[in-house]
């Protein structure tokens, strides 16, 4: 019976090339009831061998390992058939319904799981106890093969017998070679799901008394084939590291056959599906995929567990698959239309190119000049990452990524799986970039190293982070206090010349007062007030003559005929119509007010000439008095602004006093904030010392970082450019930089007066203390020259030798090495890192650190290096082609695949020929 698989594209649709699986590569099905350990579903009724039933718990079965999150299985159980007939296997009824079924709400279960591996775990005649291996196979094989195969395992005897397991009459190398004979003899005759199935084999609960390495203890050990086996399951607890503890021998034989450690359920019922699981990579649903996964498995492999304070497992808090830790990735990327490199018109219709990115590797591969550096320089500047600090550098990743990857584009979309499309694309992918050449730039960059070491150590990247934004925000705390303090320095001194005035002008008032000024005063006051009288007594008369001619000017007309009786008959008397009359009295009563109103303002007027008489003769009493005491008499006429600012005394004072008094609260928080920045800096070395020490630990002493305090002095030799004076920044730019003060040591020597101790003169230290004001004293110490962290790399002699003394290729070898270890999860762009480093760097130190990275950062990489694709695992392929004007993706896939594998040998490898022309060279 043929399998014919039906495709789910639901997968790479999600996530492109090789992915994240969660997968229980163990668990037994009902086939093994005779045993008594596995039980069909309470809920299910009849009897194991009903081929209902077997539908049934398939279904029931599929469905556990969707509600558990489990989407890798493999089927093994002791015996694949519940009873003689072929169609007694739950194992195939299980395959079937997953090829072909679909789940409760219609979606098809090859949907919710990727893979389902049929297969057995035979019980051979090995050692003292015997020996268990796991076999998973291709579905391809059919149905009639798989069970083909398992009698082949058993010599076509039922391994259950009285509910005991019996083993093998065979031996497991007896049987690898019975299976891979029957395997080429079904090659040659069938077709081609004969050619498509493959097996592998499994060692289940390696270190118990019926696994490999309890069988290794007797004469196995010598001449089992431990190469067959691609993987050893932990028992129980057991992690990696306690069987390494166990067996010294083990790692360096794992590293032979490239085994690895995995961790399955060997779930005997439903619930259990799962229990114990492996994060596997894969690109294919495939048993060639699986065997590449455990080949690779420092990059393709996660166990799921981890030891707690108790050395119980749990599972681990970061799950590489990155729909479950949500490390920001960009997943696809379209252009289409426009006038870029990769847009354009093709047959008058806008053309587009498609690129799919992997959340783990992505590898961007293809000839000299067609687009590698300019799809990574058009993404920097299409997301707006930051720039190269190197202007050259700079200005060539501007000029590909401006002029050839967007010019005119009329489309370039973004997708970036799980984040706010509303907020700015470089939070959404803030994806750190690296040209061609920055990285040796950035290796003598303190800033570039130091945020590289706060990423280093987890425990502490926080912190780290915490302490930067403290410091900028002290820092702004600083620079408002030294400004608040520099105004209120020009409010005291204002305000304390204000007072010295009106003090100054209460003691001449006292003066003029001795010499009658006072009695003056009042004299010109009263001669004020009859004055000021006296003119409005004629305003009055004046006023009382315009009045008399106003009214002798009026033209009265006479009131008569019917208009009089009109008049009459409202009430109005003859008197009242007699105009002339009534003018005549006005008249002559305004002539009598304006007589008395004259001979009121002639009296009025006398006194004025009375006080103007005796002012004269105070005024020469005090100019006399005014002599006598050496001061002039044009004096006196200050004496009124004298009294003004004298009576301001009081309010000025009450002014300086809240000035001072804010002033000293603003010193209080400005000697408060200063000593709080020293204590994050104390903290902040702290913390950066525990990284250091973690870096030596972790190179070996390859690599050493060494602090200088205060090693960034531009801070302080900006601010004494500021001073403008010759002298000062002669002295300064002589210095060198190893000895250079820090500002807070500056302000010391200035107070103990011993500035020659930091190499000034004598006529420098003068110059200096005359320029640092009290204002310039707290600018000065409100500065902060930064620490800096210079990167040493031991030498073959021993010696350490620092970064800016290396070879490019050394710069770049340091720098990459703590990038790559660093525990950012920001994406890493990085074109063509290879270019100054040499190969067996790249394989000893890039690339295992590269594969370390796998499910928790994203990491794209332009190369033409093998090294980097092949040796690195891949996990996304992308191979460019262009022509002098336009570039296509030429073949985009897993590195599993064959026209993907076939682009890298042409690509990087220089083709099939020359790859085995090398190998030739080489002898290998």
């Amino acid at each position: 019976m043929t399998f014919e698989r039906q495709v789910a594209e639901k997968w790479r649709d999600e996530i492109p090339g090789a992915r994240w699986f969660k997968a229980d590569l163990q668990v037994h099905t009902i086939e093994d009831h005779p045993g008594g350990k596995v039980t069909m579903p309470a809920d299910l009724a009849g009897e194991p061998t009903d081929p209902q039933t077997l539908t049934d718990y398939a279904r029931r079965f599929l469905l556990s390992a969707v509600e558990r999150g489990v989407q890798v299985v493999g089927l093994t159980p002791h015996s694949p058939r519940a009873a003689d007939g072929s169609d007694t296997s739950a194992v195939w009824r299980i395959v079937e319904e997953w090829n072909e079924g679909t789940d409760d709400d219609g979606i098809p279960f090859r949907e919710k799981i990727y893979a389902v591996f049929p297969g057995f775990e035979p019980f051979f005649r090995e050692g003292n106890a015997g020996l268990h291996l796991v076999f998973l196979f291709d579905p391809e094989i059919g149905r009639e093969r798989y069970l083909k195969a398992f009698n082949l395992a058993v010599s076509g005897v039922d391994p259950w017998k009285d509910n005991k397991l019996l083993p093998s009459e065979l031996r497991a190398d007896e049987f690898f070679r019975k299976l891979r004979k029957f395997r080429k003899s079904e090659r040659s005759d069938g077709g081609d799901d004969a050619r498509n199935w493959n097996y592998l084999i499994l060692a289940p609960h390696a270190s118990s008394r019926e696994g490999l390495l309890g069988a290794h203890q007797a004469h196995v050990g010598k001449s089992f084939p431990h190469g067959e086996i691609s993987g050893l399951e932990l028992v129980g607890n057991e992690i990696p590291e306690d069987l390494l503890r166990n067996y010294s021998w083990l790692r360096d034989a794992m590293q032979t056959h490239r085994q690895a450690f995995f961790h399955a359920s060997d779930a005997r019922n439903l619930e259990r599906i799962g229990h114990r699981h492996t994060w596997i990579k894969l690109a294919s649903p495939r048993v060639e995929a699986l065997r590449q996964a455990f080949i690779a498995s420092d990059s393709r492999m996660r166990i799921g567990f981890e030891k707690d304070a108790s050395g119980a497992l749990r599972e681990i808090d970061n799950p590489p698959d990155v729909q479950m830790n949500e490390h920001p990735w960009l997943k696809e990327v379209n252009i289409h239309g426009g006038a870029s490199f990769f847009g354009g018109v093709e047959d008058g219709e806008p053309r587009k190119t498609r690129f799919r990115f992997s959340p783990d590797l992505t590898c961007i591969i293809g000839g000299s000049m067609t687009g590698k550096s300019t799809l990574v320089d058009g993404l920097r500047l299409h997301v707006g990452a930051a720039l190269p600090v190197n202007e050259a550098i700079c200005g060539q990743v501007e000029a590909r990524g401006r002029n050839v990857f967007g010019a005119g584009t009329s489309g370039i979309n973004l997708d970036c799986p799980g984040t706010n499309r509303a907020v700015p694309f470089d939070e959404r992918w803030p994806a750190q970039f690296f040209a061609q050449n920055e990285l040796q730039r950035l290796s003598q960059e303190s800033a570039a190293v130091e945020d590289v070491l706060a990423r280093l150590v987890p425990s502490e990247t926080g912190n780290i982070k915490g302490r930067d934004d403290r410091m900028l925000d002290l820092e702004a705390q600083l620079s408002d206090c030294v400004r608040q303090l520099r105004k209120l320095d020009e409010q005291h001194a204002d305000m304390e010349q204000a007072c010295e005035r009106a003090r100054a002008a209460k003691r001449e008032l006292a003066v003029f007062s001795e010499t009658g000024v006072k009695a003056l005063q009042q004299a010109g006051r009263e001669r004020q007030i009859w004055t000021e009288s006296s003119r409005d007594a004629e305003s009055i008369v004046q006023s009382i003559r315009n009045a008399v001619a106003a009214v002798a000017a009026v033209d009265i007309h006479r009131i008569e005929g019917s208009l009089a009786e009109k008049l009459a008959s409202m009430g109005h008397g003859s008197d009242d119509l007699d105009l002339d009359g009534r003018r005549a009295r006005i008249e002559s009563s305004l002539r009598d007010a304006e007589r008395e109103a004259e001979a009121w303002s002639v009296v009025v007027g006398a006194p004025v000439e009375v006080l103007e008489k005796k002012e004269a003769e105070l005024r020469n009493e005090v100019e006399r008095a005014l002599a006598a005491r050496g001061l002039e008499a044009a004096r006196l006429k200050e004496v009124q602004d004298l009294n003004r600012r004298a009576s301001l005394l009081s309010s000025f004072e009450s002014e300086l006093e809240r000035i001072e008094d804010r002033r000293a609260k603003t010193e209080k928080m400005f000697a408060g904030v200063r000593q709080e920045r020293h204590g994050v800096v104390f903290e902040q070395r702290k913390a950066f010392g525990r990284v250091v020490e973690q870096i030596m630990e972790e190179f070996g002493g390859w690599i050493r970082v060494r602090r200088v305090d205060n090693g960034d002095s531009k801070p302080l030799g900006r601010f004494l450019e500021t001073l403008r004076q010759r002298g000062i920044t002669r002295w300064w730019n002589g210095m060198d930089s190893d000895r250079k003060p820090s500002p807070d040591a500056l302000i010391e020597n200035l107070k103990s007066r011993s500035l020659d101790k930091v190499g000034m003169s004598e006529g420098v230290q003068v110059t200096f203390e005359e320029c640092i004001t009290r204002s310039k004293e707290r600018e000065l110490a409100a500065l902060h020259c930064p620490d800096t962290y210079v990167l040493e790399m031991r030498m073959d002699d021993g010696t350490y030798r620092r970064v800016d003394e290396l070879s490019g290729g050394q710069r770049v070898s340091v720098l990459l090495s703590l990038l790559l270890e660093t525990a950012d999860d920001r994406p890493l762009v990085i074109d063509q890192p290879e270019d100054e480093l040499d190969n067996r760097f790249l394989f000893d130190t890039v690339l295992p650190a590269l594969k370390k990275l796998r499910g928790r950062r994203q990491v794209i990489v332009a190369t033409h290096n093998a090294n980097v694709v092949v040796n690195g695992d891949a996990d996304m392929v992308i191979q460019l082609d262009a022509t002098a004007r336009r570039g296509w993706v030429a073949c985009i896939g897993a590195i599993e695949e064959p026209a993907v594998r076939d682009a890298i040998v042409r690509t990087v490898d220089g083709g099939e020929e020359a790859f085995r022309l090398r190998r030739r060279k080489y002898g290998f």
